[in-house]
């Protein structure tokens, strides 16, 4: 019986080639949609979530906390304000923190960040987990000297290698009349982390906060700090939190970092949802190609249907050829569906990795890349039942009479 049916399954896919790769194309763009919006949301929200670079918490001026993570972490949006240094010494001596490193931002290097910090950035935790290192033979500037360090990301897209000098730009969108007076010599590029990190140009702290052109109140204030607790102690965090944010006035303590990335995310649910409810709309649509695909030909197979019953196919497998078929057609559309699938993932984490340097896994394991080629096949073969009726009914000797 299975090989009949996949007999009459080919020779119908031979009969109906144009419409039957039309409809499975159909089919490819729906599933990739519905895979790629699944897996984008929640890779996307896993993926910067564990962004951290080893650190807990950031600490910065008063403002908004998500603000203070974009900014100091992601090295995205526009700084709270500046602190005092004296906070950051404060922090330093906490009994709970366990390191803690200062940050100045405000300029860029042809669009690019430059961020003054200390060496100990780069130094990582005691586990060396979330160390940053330079591809050989470079190293980590010197903070008594006009010296960078390059992401690699930034490196590549601005062509810049060990021994070049670069002036950084006033402000955080490239202007060439807002160009500094001083130079830095490039003595590292950093190696790949997959992070933020690789967009930035690192030079010394001081470097950062004495350029020309900056308000020389300046020279004693920071953009923000990153904290790691000793442990990662919750409690620590809780006690700080409320110290901070609750008790004082002047500075925000934005902690934990991944659970106030993951607030950004819910705060932009609603999207998600109207996206996965076209893809799903879209799905259904496809799905009802198909059986409009195969039930629009069940007229013309009228009479294949006849003779077919006359030389003793019993109606069941006449039917069941008809479920098999708009099965078969939406598992090559899902087979598709895949590269589908692939090729939007490709091309928005290239757009990620330009904007915010974090990678995204195009083919992380996800329950969604097995349930909804299966889902889309069974919904694709529940349906084909409306066209297998037609064929079950279809009477055999009214249709074998030659057409005049």
């Amino acid at each position: 019986m299975i090989s009949t049916l996949v007999l009459l399954i080919t020779k119908s896919f031979r009969q109906h080639l144009f419409s039957t790769v039309v409809t499975a194309a159909s089919i490819a763009l729906a599933g990739g949609l519905l895979m790629s919006v699944w897996t984008l949301r929640e890779e996307a929200r896993k993926t910067f979530a564990e962004v951290s670079g080893g650190y807990d918490a950031v600490l910065g001026a008063r403002g908004s906390k998500l603000q203070l993570v974009l900014n100091a972490v992601f090295h995205l949006e526009e700084s709270t304000g500046n602190m005092e240094w004296k906070d950051f010494l404060e922090a330093q001596k906490n009994p709970s923190v366990e390191r803690a490193v200062p940050m100045a931002m405000g300029d860029n290097f042809r669009g690019y960040r430059v961020v003054g910090t200390l060496p100990e950035f780069f130094a990582g935790d005691a586990a060396s987990t979330t160390r940053l290192t330079a591809r050989s033979p470079g190293r980590i500037f010197d903070v008594t000297s006009r010296e960078a360090v390059v992401g690699s990301f930034a490196a590549e897209q601005l062509g810049l290698k060990r021994g070049d000098r670069i002036k950084p730009y006033h402000g955080l969108n490239f202007n060439e009349e807002h160009q500094h007076e001083e130079d830095y010599v490039i003595v590292g590029i950093l190696e790949p982390t997959s992070s933020p990190v690789d967009r930035v140009i690192w030079i010394p702290l001081e470097g950062l906060q004495k350029l020309s052109g900056h308000d020389p109140k300046s020279s004693t204030e920071i953009s923000a700090v990153l904290v790691k607790l000793k442990g990662g102690s919750a409690t620590a965090g809780f006690l700080l939190d409320q110290s901070y944010n609750k008790q004082g006035t002047r500075l925000t303590f934005a902690w934990p970092i991944g659970r106030i990335v993951a607030l950004f995310f819910d705060k932009i649910s609603w999207f998600d949802r109207v996206l996965e409810l076209v893809a799903y709309l879209v799905a259904l649509v496809a799905t009802a190609s198909v059986v409009a695909s195969i039930y629009n030909s069940m007229n013309e197979r009228r009479r294949e249907i006849a003779i077919l019953r006359a030389l003793g196919a019993h109606r069941a497998l006449v039917s069941a050829a008809v479920v098999f078929e708009s099965a078969a057609i939406t598992a090559l559309g899902m087979l598709g569906a895949l590269a589908v699938h692939g090729a939007i993932m490709w091309s928005v984490t290239g757009v990620l990795k330009v904007q915010t340097g974090v990678v995204l896994n195009p083919w992380s394991p996800n329950g969604i890349l097995v349930f909804a080629p299966l889902g889309m096949i069974a919904l694709s073969a529940a349906a084909g039942l409306v066209p297998a009726l037609k064929a079950y009914r279809t009477d055999v000797a009214t249709n074998l009479i030659p057409a005049s």
